[in-house]
C-alpha cells in the first residue's frame, strides 16, 4: 500500500506535536474493514441512493431495502481495523479531542470512541418516515426475513457489490415485500443522511465544537467532495488551526490545508504515530 514520503510526514509530525486534535474521517478509513468507498482509486462507478428518490419512490425503496438485507449481513461482518483502535486510543490518551465521522457503519463506536459525532447517522437505527418512532436496525432484518423467507436461499454472493452505505447492488427480486413501520404502517428508512439531504444542525454543531477546541484537524480516509467537511475544514481555518489531509487519490478543499498527504490511511497513520511518540 502507498505511504506518503517520509519528509512529509516527518513535517506532519512537527506540526501536530504537542497539540491536541479534531479528527475527522472518511470511507478510507474502513477499507480494511472490507467496506468499500466511493471514489478511491480503482474503485467502480457506484449510483448511491438520494434521499429525495427513497423518499419519493416506493419502487427505490424497494430495492434499497432487498440490498440492504444483503449488504447488511457483509456490514454486519466488518470489525474495527487497527485505524479504528489507534484513534479510539488517542481519544483516551487525550490527543483526540474527538472524532467526527461521515462513516455510517459504527466501527468508531464498536472500537470504543466515545466523543464521536456521526455525521451521517448509524446504519444500526432505522425510523419511520411518518410518524418518526425509531427501531433497532436488526428488528426491521428481522421483519424482512419473516416476511421474504426466500431470502434464506441467497447469499452475499447474490449481491453484485457493497456499496458504504450498507446498500447492496441486487437483480430484481420478484415478490420482495418491503418492511414498513408496525406502529403506523408508514415507510422506513435507515437512521442516516443520504445524498442529497442535510446533516441535523445540532449534530453539525457538536463536529464543529470539536474542531473548534481542538488545536489542528486532521483528517483521514476522506476525498471532502461533500460540503459537511468543506464546513469543518472552514471551521478549522478561522481559528487558525492548521489541517492535514491523509488520502489515497484526489482530496477536495486540498487549498485549505496545510499539509495534504496522499497514501493510504492505515500505514499512513501508524508511521505518524511512532512519530508523534518520540
Amino acid at each position: 500500500m502507498p505511504i506518503p514520503d517520509s519528509a512529509d510526514l516527518d513535517r506532519a509530525a512537527d506540526i501536530l506535536r504537542g497539540r491536541s486534535l479534531a479528527i475527522l474521517t472518511g470511507a478510507g478509513v474502513s477499507t480494511d474493514s472490507g467496506i468499500p468507498d466511493y471514489r478511491g482509486p480503482g474503485a467502480p462507478v457506484r449510483k448511491p441512493m438520494t434521499g429525495p428518490e427513497f423518499r419519493a419512490s416506493a419502487e427505490r425503496r424497494r430495492r434499497y431495502w432487498a440490498g440492504a438485507f444483503l449488504g447488511g449481513r457483509l456490514m454486519r461482518a466488518a470489525k474495527p481495523n487497527p485505524t479504528h483502535r489507534l484513534l479510539a486510543a488517542w481519544e483516551r490518551s487525550g490527543r483526540a479531542l474527538g472524532i467526527a465521522t461521515q462513516n455510517v457503519d459504527g466501527l468508531h463506536r464498536q472500537a470504543g470512541t466515545r466523543k464521536l459525532v456521526e455525521l451521517h447517522g448509524g446504519l444500526d437505527r432505522v425510523v419511520c418516515l411518518s410518524c418518526e418512532q425509531g427501531f433497532a436496525r436488526q428488528a426491521i432484518t428481522d421483519q424482512i426475513a419473516r416476511e421474504n423467507p426466500w431470502l434464506a436461499q441467497l447469499g452475499p454472493e447474490d449481491a453484485d457489490r457493497l456499496n458504504p452505505d450498507g446498500d447492496a447492488e441486487v437483480p430484481e427480486l420478484d415478490g420482495f415485500t418491503v418492511p414498513v413501520c408496525t406502529v403506523c404502517g408508514g415507510p422506513l428508512k435507515p437512521d442516516v443522511v443520504f445524498f442529497g439531504e442535510t446533516v441535523p444542525s445540532a449534530r453539525f454543531a457538536r463536529a464543529r465544537s470539536i474542531v473548534h477546541r481542538a488545536d489542528a484537524l486532521l483528517v483521514l480516509g476522506s476525498s471532502l467532495t461533500v460540503n459537511t467537511g468543506i464546513r469543518l475544514l472552514d471551521q478549522a481555518r478561522r481559528d487558525g488551526s492548521p489541517i492535514i489531509t491523509i488520502n489515497r487519490g484526489t482530496t477536495g478543499g486540498a487549498s485549505r490545508a496545510t499539509l495534504v498527504l496522499e497514501g493510504s490511511v492505515a500505514p499512513a497513520l501508524h508511521a505518524l504515530d511512532e512519530r508523534l511518540a518520540h
